[in-house]
């Protein structure tokens, strides 16, 4: 641009940055703004803000800090929302204590934080468990004068109710704002969920009259946290009722609130009623997933009555639902706990062919239970499988095959696991030291075993008084 005979004025690099903003063109953006301030141009505010506002869906957090820089030397303060929009990039990266000093340092620049502001920062600190910092910025933002809105109130109750603090949550909403915010059906529910949760269902009830006593109609949601309390505390017969009432007021359980009730029904062993329940009147709503069957399967295997469990499980195949990671991980450790290994295994590999893979939790329980019955080529299998479909074994998983090794008198592959595991940057625990060095023992190899004791004290580890006694008085034999 400045290699033309035109002359060139900073309200035409306020135009061309602008337009590169606009586009997204951020390092070209960056390069002409580089380029103006040797010659004493300057961006005016509206441009420098909506640079910030662009860097910041990059985050590009070092040109945001230079710009900022820069428009406090030449005397520009930026608008609300970038100051915003900062401040949200700021939280959403845990960088709350840089989100803090921006707050402070806004008033100082005559950008007093309005309720958008408090919001932002009130809902980073909540994000990572500082709800002392939080209650005391809602403070501040109230003792302002600013009302807060609901996104604000929702970003306080989500976070203070999820980490249980739901009496100061309804305090600092309810309690002090009562008549000056109406508050949405969300917030509501979230203290009612919050106090359910709590086992405190006549402070729940009471918040449900006092909502709609203030023109705030309970919703499904409402009606769903009750349900599930009532499910939860196998108040079967006020859970029924609870449906009975939704649809009274016009409103039609769904396929959460019916799977709620057939949980409770299960949880109550109650099956024949659940199974009736699911497929007289979920069937004819079109309501019964995968969720509900595997409620069912899973009571049912509870009771061992595993054969029934697989005639479900070809039951809900035939109408079409297909099972999911759950469903098989719910048959799979039922036939385990039989010792059926085989049935076991043949779940595997048709739960494979449907594209579904077990984590890393069901492959290890799997390894566990074949090595404690003794069927170790079987569990080596299953953790080669593993390690074929990309499931990274932990340190849990290579301790049941070491011990089905070292049980089995197979200490040389142990050691081999042993080695492998270290190599894939995983530290042996307490438990891999103490199964190594006990199948050494077993095997008179003391000097290996001599050599891991070391390695484990190395690693801030020690032997148990039996163990290390047992090898004291192996080498002294």
């Amino acid at each position: 641009m400045t290699q033309s005979d035109c002359r060139v004025f900073s309200i035409d690099y306020n135009r061309i940055i602008g337009v590169l903003i606009r586009n997204s063109h951020f390092d070209l953006a960056e390069r002409y703004y580089n380029e103006m301030k040797p010659v004493g141009f300057s961006l005016n505010s509206l441009t420098f803000s909506k640079f910030i506002c662009g860097l910041c869906k990059v985050k590009n957090f070092d040109l945001i800090h230079t710009l900022l820089n820069d428009m406090d030397r030449v005397g520009v303060v930026p608008d609300f929302w970038a100051y915003n929009m900062y401040l949200n990039l700021l939280c959403s990266e845990s960088l709350v204590d840089i989100a803090l000093e921006l707050l402070r340092v806004m008033g100082e620049k005559g950008r007093e934080p309005d309720v958008v502001s408090y919001t932002i920062v009130i809902s980073g600190l909540c994000r990572i468990g500082r709800f002392d910092n939080a209650v005391e910025m809602w403070h501040t933002m109230i003792r302002k004068g600013l009302i807060p809105d609901n996104k604000a109130c929702r970003a306080l109750v989500f976070g203070l109710c999820g980490s249980g603090k739901v009496n100061l949550a309804y305090e600092l909403t309810l309690g002090i704002l009562r008549g000056q915010v109406k508050f949405n059906t969300e917030i509501y529910n979230t203290l009612i969920n919050g106090f359910c949760r709590a086992g405190r269902i006549d402070k729940a009830q009471a918040i449900k009259t006092f909502m709609r006593r203030n023109g705030c109609e309970p919703d499904l949601v409402t009606y769903n946290v009750f349900l599930n309390y009532c499910c939860n505390e196998l108040m079967l017969e006020e859970a029924e009722k609870l449906i009975e009432k939704m649809e009274g007021n016009g409103l039609e359980p769904d396929g959460y609130s019916y799977n709620q009730l057939l949980r409770g029904l299960c949880k109550a062993n109650r099956l024949d009623k659940a199974y009736k329940l699911m497929i007289d009147k979920m069937e004819a709503k079109g309501l019964v997933d995968v969720v509900s069957y595997n409620t069912i399967i899973r009571a049912v295997c509870k009771t061992d009555h595993s054969k029934k469990a697989y005639n479900l499980f070809d039951e809900m195949e035939q109408k079409g639902i297909a099972p999911d990671v759950v469903t098989f991980t719910i048959l799979i450790e039922a036939s385990l706990k039989e010792g059926n290994s085989s049935v076991a295994k043949a779940l595997v590999d048709q739960m494979i062919s449907k594209g579904l893979f077990p984590d890393r939790v069901l492959y290890t329980s799997i390894i566990d239970n074949l090595c404690k019955t003794g069927k170790i080529g079987m569990a080596q299998s299953i953790f080669d499988d593993m390690l074929k479909q990309g499931v990274a074994p932990d340190v849990i998983s290579y301790n049941a095959l070491i011990n089905g090794f070292c049980k089995a008198s197979r200490v040389t592959e142990a050691l081999s696991l042993y080695e492998d595991m270290q190599a894939r940057g995983l530290n042996p625990d307490e438990i891999t030291f103490k199964l190594i060095i006990g199948g050494l023992i077993q095997e008179r190899n003391l000097s290996v075993a001599c050599a891991i004791w070391d390695q484990m004290m190395e690693k801030g580890f020690t032997l148990d008084r039996d163990l290390s006694q047992t090898l004291v008085n192996a080498i002294n034999s």
